[in-house]
C-alpha cells in the first residue's frame, strides 16, 4: 500500500485566545489581557501534526514574556524547534489607560488595540519586530468652514502607529503622542461640563488629520530610539459611508521624516 505524503509551505494556527501580561509604563509588572495569537512557519518538509502542538507548548511556555526583547528570543525557539524557515507571530490584545476628563477631572479607562509583530528567517539573522497601536481621536472634518460661524465640525478619525524599535515602547507614550496633536483625545466617559468643553473645542479650533499625522511624524523622527514608524489615519467623516486615509513613515525620500543631531 503506498502512503501520499503532504508537503506543506506555510503552517501555523490562527486567533488563539491566551491570557497574557504586557508592557505597561505604569505598572512594573505588567498589564493582564487576553491577546489572539497568530504563528505561522514556512516549513518545507512533509506535514507533521505534531508542529500545531509544538507552537502551543513555546507559546505556554513564555506566557508572561512578551515585548521587544523577549519576542526576538522567543522566535528563535520556534525557528530552531520547527526547522522552519521563517517563522512570523502576530500577537493582538486590548490594553487599558486611565485618562482624566478636561474639566471635571473623572476619571475613566479607554481601550487600545495593541498588536506586536515579529519575523525572523534565520536563528543568526536579527529578528524584526514591530509594535503597533490603533488610537482614536477627534480632528476637524475637512469641509468644515472656518469662516462661517458654526461651520467647524469633527470627525472620528482611527490613528495606526507603527513602531520599530530595539527598546520596548509603552502603549502610554504612543496614546499620550497621539492625543496631545489631535483636536481632542476620545473618552469612554464625560459629564455635562466636559462634552461641553470638548464641543466648544470642535467648533472653535481647527486641527485637520493632516495636521495630526504631520505632527506625530514630528515627535517620532526626532525620536533616536525609533528605528522605523509608520503613522497612517483613517478618518470617518458623518456625511460619507467611507472612510478616507492618509499616512506616512520614515523614509529616506519623505522630507523631514527623520532628524539627527548633527548641527
Amino acid at each position: 500500500m503506498v502512503t501520499e505524503r503532504k508537503f506543506m509551505v506555510d503552517v501555523g494556527m490562527k486567533n488563539l485566545p491566551f491570557p497574557m501580561r504586557v508592557p505597561s509604563k505604569m505598572n512594573s509588572r505588567g498589564q493582564e489581557t487576553v491577546s489572539q495569537i497568530s504563528i505561522v512557519a514556512r516549513i518545507m518538509q512533509e506535514f507533521e501534526a505534531r508542529w500545531i502542538d509544538k507552537f502551543i507548548e513555546i507559546i505556554h511556555r513564555h506566557r508572561d514574556e512578551i515585548g521587544t526583547i523577549a519576542l526576538k528570543n522567543n522566535i528563535r525557539e520556534y525557528l530552531k524547534e520547527l526547522n522552519a524557515t521563517s517563522v512570523k507571530i502576530d500577537i493582538r490584545y486590548p490594553f487599558f489607560v486611565e485618562k482624566t476628563t478636561p474639566v471635571s477631572k473623572e476619571k475613566c479607562i479607554v481601550q487600545y488595540v495593541c498588536t506586536y509583530s515579529v519575523k525572523a528567517t534565520s536563528i543568526d539573522e536579527k529578528p524584526r519586530n514591530m509594535f503597533t497601536v490603533e488610537i482614536p481621536v477627534i480632528t476637524t472634518y475637512p469641509g468644515s468652514s472656518p469662516e462661517t460661524p458654526g461651520g467647524l465640525f469633527g470627525q472620528l478619525s482611527v490613528i495606526e502607529i507603527e513602531i520599530e524599535s530595539g527598546k520596548d515602547i509603552f502603549p502610554e507614550e504612543i496614546v499620550e503622542i497621539a492625543d496631545r496633536n489631535a483636536l481632542a483625545p476620545i473618552y469612554s466617559f464625560l459629564t455635562p461640563d466636559d462634552q461641553l468643553s470638548i464641543i466648544k473645542k470642535i467648533h472653535s479650533e481647527v486641527r485637520t488629520s493632516v495636521a495630526t499625522t504631520d505632527g506625530i511624524k514630528e515627535e517620532l523622527a526626532r525620536d533616536n530610539s525609533i528605528d522605523w514608524y509608520r503613522v497612517k489615519t483613517s478618518n470617518f467623516g458623518m456625511l460619507h459611508s467611507y472612510s478616507t486615509v492618509i499616512s506616512t513613515e520614515k523614509n529616506m525620500w519623505v522630507p523631514f521624516s527623520t532628524y539627527t543631531d548633527e548641527p
